[in-house]
């Protein structure tokens, strides 16, 4: 009889034992090959904010718990962990899940499992359908808002269409960021597209070789390079074809990391913009002070970045979201709990707005340069008065 007692009390109970595990969730992203830097910052990012959370006791008695795997910015491997996160670790959400490539495939995933993939460091419009899917919820602009921002400052600089050239990975990275600029050349009635200078390499090499010499072989000298690539290709594109044209623009989209290409840079090198999803660390922005405080408060024996700050961040709307929820937390409720979120405010500058229809908090963007080793500031006005 005792026996039968205590199985009874079991099953009466267990509901409550299971509301106090930890809230799992999931990340793919690259803790090895040429992106590393990038998935170790956003990984440091997330569990920084998670980390600080948990220290003032979590979202009730549960404890936010971050699961990564390591998928060498390789789709395949990013499929496997997606699939792995969501049957065998029983995520209920992933997040900041790092590349382009790696989102073709977790994205179609996401929505046959009905789970939220949330803060994807990508700007591709795989991850950006209209209309919009439930399970998809970004962060950060589009590839083609970055594109935009940087033909729209180039032609008021006085640099003109024909004198622009690209330099992008061979995959659906270098893809979306050609596809994005070649929309805004279109938006501004330029339409010989195809004549520009395209110089292309595969993911996860260093063989740039090729997109030197398409460029040193251009018909028009271009004065500037729209660059969709990663950090180290990148470097060493931009180090080679400044040997020839040392007045030349690099302008490289968010995704290849300011400090990690500024570390792999030559010191002497001068003329690299990035435009940046996140607001620069010398801002006044409450967003900025929490996360340089906590960081240095923490175990984190890091530089702070524009990479794990913008994992900071998805990781602070991430919590907002789970606040929102009145109730059960599930795959289906923190969805709901996003979706309800209007004018809320991180620290940013900007209300954070989600509903079922619009599933992009962010539509801003900051600009840095890379000049003689030193990262700063950025505006437009500085190529018009040759600063």
């Amino acid at each position: 009889m005792s026996k039968f007692i205590i199985i009874i009390i079991g099953l009466v109970f267990s509901p409550l034992i299971s509301s106090t595990e930890n809230i799992k969730i999931g990340m793919t992203t690259a803790l090895s090959g040429s992106a590393a830097a990038l998935g170790h910052d956003m990984k440091m990012g997330v569990e920084l904010y998670f980390d600080f959370i948990n220290k003032q006791g979590g979202i009730g008695e549960q404890k936010l718990e971050l699961i990564v795997r390591d998928d060498g910015y390789e789709p395949e491997h990013a499929a496997v962990n997606m699939r792995t996160l969501i049957d065998a670790d029983n995520v209920v959400a992933v997040i900041g899940n790092v590349g382009t490539p790696t989102a073709i495939v977790t994205v179609p995933i996401a929505k046959e499992k009905k789970i939220l993939l949330f803060g994807a460091f990508s700007g591709g419009d795989v991850l950006r359908e209209d209309p919009v899917s439930r399970y998809i919820i970004n962060y950060r602009p589009s590839y083609t808002e970055e594109t935009a921002e940087m033909l729209s400052g180039l032609f008021k600089s006085g640099i003109k269409p024909q004198e622009i050239a690209f330099f992008t990975q061979r995959d659906g990275y270098g893809n979306a960021g050609y596809q994005g600029a070649i929309q805004a050349l279109l938006a501004h009635g330029y339409n010989k597209y195809d004549q520009l200078a395209h110089g292309r390499y595969t993911r996860n090499t260093l063989n740039v070789e090729d997109a030197v010499a398409t460029i040193l072989d251009a018909k028009i000298e271009p004065k500037a390079i729209i660059m969709a690539g990663g950090y180290a290709p990148s470097a060493k594109f931009i180090t080679l074809l400044q040997q020839d044209f040392p007045d030349m623009l690099f302008l490289n989209l968010s995704f290849v990391g300011s400090h990690a290409l500024q570390q792999v840079l030559p010191a002497d090198v001068k003329n690299v913009i990035v435009t940046q999803v996140v607001p620069n660390l010398d801002s006044s922005l409450p967003i900025v002070d929490e996360y340089l405080t906590i960081l240095e408060q923490s175990e984190h024996r890091v530089e702070p970045n524009f990479v794990s700050f913008e994992g900071f961040i998805i990781a602070k709307i991430f919590h907002q979201g789970l606040l929102n929820i009145d109730g059960e937390i599930n795959k289906e409720s923190i969805i709901d709990g996003f979706e309800s979120m209007s004018e809320v405010d991180i620290g940013l500058g900007i209300g954070i707005n989600y509903s079922q229809t619009d599933h992009q908090a962010l539509h801003s963007l900051w600009l840095t340069s890379i000049q003689v080793g030193k990262l700063g500031y950025f505006d437009w006005s500085m190529l018009m008065s040759g600063e």
